[in-house]
């Protein structure tokens, strides 16, 4: 039979499964006790790499522990158990712990393939809603993740177990993460493609134009020649050198409209008489990140980038960091 959808009853139970949830964190908090500092020093001191385990929707919970280990510098992976007994389970090694996923302890996939990690000597340490389960008494460390109730109404489905469970993996990724003096760039070089990643790893000489795509013109040249080469290289900019390429100053849209309000009368002049003597200029090294706030306090939108000498090597614009993805 089919109910109507009332909107108070609805927010209701979203925030009873809620409560529920917060309160089985909160019960799981409470036993943190020392089989989690043992199980915290296991996968520190793992040689190999953590291969975590789980059926059904501990499965799914265990993937995303490996996967958080893995992105904070714990090499982990997932193996799923039914694959690991029949093949799999070659991917261990005898330098890895497993991490056992199971609210019963009585998952059939992970209890067949206990004696083999037994053999093997590997350390297991097991997150189980049962601590006398089989599971439990096999596993070296049983950190206990039972809960209360479940958020289902039939206290049936996995619902702040798995809440809690993958909370307790959260705890241990980052616990480890802070011993091993796991840094911003450390997240960025594993996180490579994503936004922080480029804000940490980018750095100018990786978006700064170059070659032929440099915009500079000699102090002596006309005011026509200098637009001519704006256009040409299409920075909204150009900047003037000597006859070493030493950046003298810098020519931008701005100072070509600031130049038509104090004389219209463009004919006889020349670069060094309406370029920006001495402009920010940045090394190739700059993080883009540093670009951008460089640009913003500024308030300005090209950079000239040059050498120890102050030679012109590259230049950008805020459309290029917008395109690599820094702004």
């Amino acid at each position: 039979m089919t109910r109507t959808l009332d909107d108070q009853q609805l927010l209701a139970r979203a925030r009873r499964v809620l409560d529920t949830e917060i309160a089985a964190i909160a019960a799981v908090r409470e036993r943190l006790q020392v089989p989690f500092v043992e199980a915290c020093r296991l996968l520190h001191e793992c040689k190999g790499r953590v291969v975590v385990s789980g059926m059904g929707k501990s499965g799914h919970i265990g993937n995303k522990v490996a996967a958080t280990l893995a992105s904070t510098g714990t090499p982990a992976f997932f193996l799923h158990p039914a694959e690991a007994g029949h093949g799999d389970i070659g991917m261990i090694t005898a330098d890895d712990v497993l991490l056992a996923l199971s609210n019963s302890g009585e998952t059939p996939e992970l209890l067949t393939i206990l004696p083999v990690i037994k053999r093997l000597g590997i350390p297991v340490v097991a997150m189980t809603g049962r601590p006398s389960s089989t599971l439990g008494k096999a596993a070296n460390v049983v950190l206990d993740v039972s809960v209360p109730e479940e958020a289902c109404p039939h206290n049936l489905a996995p619902t702040a177990s798995t809440t809690a469970t993958l909370a307790v993996g959260d705890a241990i990724a980052v616990a480890i993460l802070e011993a091993r003096g796991f840094t911003q760039e450390d997240f960025a070089r594993s996180h490579p493609g994503g936004i922080l990643g480029r804000r940490l790893l980018l750095r100018i000489e990786d978006v700064m134009r170059t070659g032929e795509q440099l915009p500079a013109v000699g102090p002596s040249a006309s005011l026509r020649e200098g637009l001519i080469e704006m256009s040409r290289k299409g920075l909204g900019m150009t900047a003037i050198v000597d006859e070493k390429g030493k950046v003298l100053g810098i020519f931008t849209d701005g100072d070509l409209r600031r130049t038509l309000d104090r004389d219209p009368d463009l004919r006889s002049k020349r670069m060094s008489d309406v370029m920006t003597p001495n402009p920010k200029t940045v090394g190739r090294e700059m993080l883009a990140a540093e670009a951008v706030h460089l640009l913003e306090s500024s308030r300005i939108t090209q950079l000239l980038v040059v050498d120890a000498d102050g030679v012109l090597i590259g230049a950008l614009n805020v459309h290029d960091l917008f395109r690599a993805g820094v702004m």
